[in-house]
């Protein structure tokens, strides 16, 4: 192996995958910054020491480049692209949303995971897909989110009974009311008022850094230790549908 461990994050460019990237280079790893928005994860490389691919991956063009920027070996990869758009009911359904999550939270994790396998697989390296607890149950105006957060998991899921045989780790990763700075902004098509309610009167909802700490150290367990799943929370919501809020 190198001396210097590789890993990749994808959606770099922002949030959890930028949070991921720098606490994954605290840790010594040269880590692969691949987003859609090159001027982003070129900055974020130069900061940390990493390399910048611009890398959308619904497109099997960027995966390829991505796979050979990434070489014979690869430690760690986090499929951390992904999102949500909109909160529709089902009885108006914005479909082209739907397919533009699944494209990205489905197909593109799948895209990016087959064409590193084997890298992973001669480093002995390890996944952690960002999921989220939009997999764990429906809720009102979550059924496309929902619907594509809980195929990643099975995707994860299957990949792990899959690969019992090979020297690879199988996470995932499922954070609840993570605060960053574009998740309900996209969401909600840049409505900054909508965006800022999904947290109002919440104290402390979880931060990027948090969730990127947790990926780093299940990342970073010994290779005959699997974290097969994580659920991680702020103390103030019990669940999906129960948020302690402050009344102002």
């Amino acid at each position: 192996m190198s001396e210097r461990r590789v890993a990749v994050v994808t959606g770099a460019s922002s949030g959890i995958g930028a949070a991921t990237a720098r606490q994954l280079a605290a840790d010594g790893f040269e880590v692969i910054c691949a987003a859609r928005r090159a001027e982003r994860v070129q900055a974020l490389a130069a900061e940390i020491g990493g390399r910048a691919l611009a890398c959308d991956i619904t497109v099997q063009a960027d995966v390829d480049a991505l796979t050979a920027a990434v070489g014979a070996e690869l430690a760690v990869l986090v499929n951390n692209a992904g999102g949500a758009i909109g909160l529709e009911p089902v009885s108006a359904a914005d479909l082209d949303a739907w397919d533009q999550m699944y494209a990205v939270n489905v197909l593109g994790t799948e895209r990016v995971t087959r064409a590193l396998l084997p890298a992973l697989i001669a480093a002995r390296g390890a996944v952690v897909f960002v999921t989220s607890t939009a997999a764990d149950a429906a809720y009102e105006g979550g059924a496309g989110y929902c619907g594509v957060k809980a195929a990643e998991r099975m995707i994860a899921g299957s990949l792990r009974l899959e690969f019992y045989d090979q020297p690879v780790r199988i996470t995932e990763i499922s954070p609840g009311m993570v605060a960053t700075e574009e998740f309900s902004l996209t969401r909600f098509g840049g409505d900054q008022a909508k965006a800022e309610a999904v947290y109002a009167g919440v104290p402390d909802p979880l931060q990027a850094a948090d969730v990127a700490e947790a990926i780093a150290w299940m990342a970073t367990r010994p290779a005959h230790v699997n974290i097969d799943r994580l659920v991680i929370r702020p103390v103030a919501q019990a669940a999906n549908h129960k948020v302690f809020r402050r009344s102002e």
